[in-house]
């Protein structure tokens, strides 16, 4: 299983485009970096850095990149204060506990 998903990953990335001309400081940006800079853009509200780094990978390779560090924040902060990962999700969207 994990075997079609490593597979997948890797097809994943490597048909994730980049703009020809690379970021602002010219080097290739992955979809990591895209994800990072578009979060905190929206978490600053700082339209310009949002639109940027939007335009660094392909909308699909932005909405993974966004979700992959979603859930690595949310285990990480899981592990962090000791409580399920669930929990945490639903406290940071204000959301009741789960029963």
């Amino acid at each position: 299983m994990f075997g079609a998903v490593r597979k997948a990953w890797r097809s994943l990335v490597g048909t994730v485009g980049v703009p020809e001309n690379g970021g602002r400081d010219g080097h290739a940006h992955n979809l990591f970096e895209a994800a990072a800079a578009y979060v905190t853009a929206y978490a600053e509200d700082d339209q310009e850095r949002l639109d940027e780094a939007a335009g660094w990978v392909s909308p699909e390779a932005l909405s993974f990149g966004v979700n992959e560090l979603a859930c690595r924040a949310v285990v990480a902060l899981a592990r962090e204060h000791r409580r399920p990962p669930q929990d945490v999700a639903r406290a940071l969207l204000g959301l009741p506990a789960a029963s």
